[in-house]
């Protein structure tokens, strides 16, 4: 094994809590000034909504700089990087296309650990063999961010290739543990059918970074199948901090007793008006509200 980046490096006053711009779409300045308002401290864009700042990362750094908040990571994904983890055939192009946008990008704005989906699951589900592709593809993606600095930190998503509980433990038993680590997303290991408490408790030493998100009550404990897209289109799969769901005070036990001291992004959908959900900004503000008030973990905005 070829010793990597460090896992977590430790934040002074950490943990502290992000907000994902997914929430947002095309990320624009007036953003930025909204999560620094709200006092969250870190913001965590994705490559596709970048807009104009994905060919000018230094303005975006100055950006943050002049609000006063730091970038977590960045999401990979959108036009002009390829997502397929999956074909062998295709392994180079995506290795080489991430690696471009790890040096161009993350490493000019700053940020320790490069998050990342794996694109869609194949048709009929995951295989073994798939399962050794991805890893593969990972591992030499894995030793290219590591020389830049970076720590690659795969997410586990519903409807992706890596989404149930033994796909995840069956990928990081085929990845080098000291160059792939993993982003732990709350909402998206239960609606899997795993638990949370279950993957910090037994791959403490993979867990990189997290991603808080609830669900619906009725997924407490689920270990059925996972829900499909047409359910999530209906009504939203991802939920307010809160909702019930996910034990999210179990997790931040869990994380206080380790002495976690990274980031926890939130990461949010954009509201649906159809489900009453407000403006973006209501939205954060619930969820910023739920961290005060229910978990006692920020002061009262």
């Amino acid at each position: 094994m070829t010793a990597g980046p460090p896992l977590r490096p430790e934040l002074d006053g950490g943990p502290l809590f992000a907000v994902g711009a997914a929430v947002f779409g095309e990320l624009e300045p007036a953003h930025v000034e909204l999560v620094a308002a709200l006092g969250f401290p870190g913001l965590e864009p994705y490559r596709q909504w970048l807009g104009r700042y994905l060919e000018r990362p230094r303005e975006f750094r100055r950006l943050l700089e002049d609000c006063g908040v730091r970038m977590v990571t960045c999401s990979n994904g959108g036009a002009g990087q390829s997502m397929d983890f999956v074909d062998p055939a295709r392994r180079a192009r995506t290795v080489a296309e991430h690696l471009r946008f790890a040096r161009e990008f993350l490493v000019e704005v700053g940020c320790a650990h490069f998050k990342i989906n794996l694109g869609e699951r194949p048709p009929g589900g995951t295989s073994e063999s798939d399962l050794q592709s991805i890893a593969a593809a990972l591992n030499e993606l894995g030793r290219g961010t590591a020389e830049l600095g970076l720590r690659l930190a795969p997410h586990p998503h519903i409807w992706g290739p890596v989404e149930r509980p033994e796909e995840i433990r069956r990928l990081l038993e085929l990845t080098d543990p000291e160059l792939v680590s993993l982003t732990l997303d709350t909402a998206h290991v239960v609606l899997g059918g795993g638990d949370p408490l279950e993957f910090l408790d037994g791959h403490w030493g993979r867990v990189a970074a997290l991603h808080w998100k609830d669900t619906e009550p009725a997924y407490r404990g689920h270990t059925g199948p996972t829900p499909t897209r047409e359910q999530h289109q209906r009504s939203c799969l991802y939920r307010d901090l809160g909702a019930g769901g996910v034990d999210l005070a179990g997790v931040w036990r869990r994380l206080a007793d380790r002495g976690y001291r990274y980031w926890i992004t939130l990461d949010l959908d954009p509201p649906r008006a159809t489900e009453g959900e407000g403006s973006v900004e209501d939205k954060l503000r619930r969820n910023r509200e739920y961290l005060h008030g229910g978990l006692g973990l920020l002061p009262a905005g």
